[in-house]
């Protein structure tokens, strides 16, 4: 019996750690944004300059159906803007960046060079690339802001194709221990109270 309140209290605190975990520091799928070319206005939650981009998606240039708005990062200007988070106060510790890049369908090859911190880097899709999910973990040593950035290049009006953005603290390996040191205690209590009983 005691054995089985360990083993599911430990599920109930592996479930939470996880639940935790993906709580986000900051998340946003476009689908809230008018669909629209040469955008530069994204109600605070990121900033484009030196150009613009497009917010694109179902019914509007949908390149990608089913997966609701996203960002066209060449605006339709012929001048691919610098994307960028609005300012994010963060803890020292670990952070996963996840975000969708696609190719731009449209017959030519791109490259979005992404800025998190410490991380720095260029990928370069094909016209036909499908939108894929890239997930980093990046470090940052002491407390203070930061911005996640997405810079196409080159000006041509097609850029690649970014959905699905997220910033999620890692928990630290202290509040394992933690949780690890309290379930020990509880299956301590439970056994001594089997034994007075």
């Amino acid at each position: 019996m005691i054995l089985k309140n360990i083993i599911a209290a430990l599920t109930l605190a592996f479930a939470a750690s996880g639940t935790a975990q993906a709580a986000p520091v900051f998340e946003d799928n476009f689908d809230s944004y008018t669909l629209a070319t040469n955008t530069t206005a994204f109600g605070g939650n990121w900033t484009v300059t030196n150009g613009t981009v497009d917010v694109i998606g179902t019914g509007f240039f949908d390149f990608y159906p089913g997966n609701g708005n996203y960002i066209d990062l060449d605006g339709s200007s012929s001048n691919a803007g610098l994307f960028s988070t609005k300012s994010l106060s963060l803890n020292a510790g670990d952070y996963t960046v996840q975000f969708s890049l696609g190719g731009s369908t449209r017959g030519d090859t791109n490259s979005v060079v992404v800025n998190f911190g410490s991380y720095n880097e260029t990928f370069t899709l094909a016209s036909a690339s499908p939108l894929t999910v890239y997930t980093r973990t990046v470090s940052f040593a002491s407390a203070g802001i930061a911005f996640l950035s997405f810079e196409n290049s080159g000006g041509d009006n097609k850029g690649l194709i970014l959905d699905n953005v997220s910033i999620s603290a890692v928990p630290e390996p202290e509040t394992f221990a933690m949780m690890l040191s309290g379930i020990g205690l509880m299956g301590f209590a439970a056994s001594r109270r089997r034994k007075s009983a």
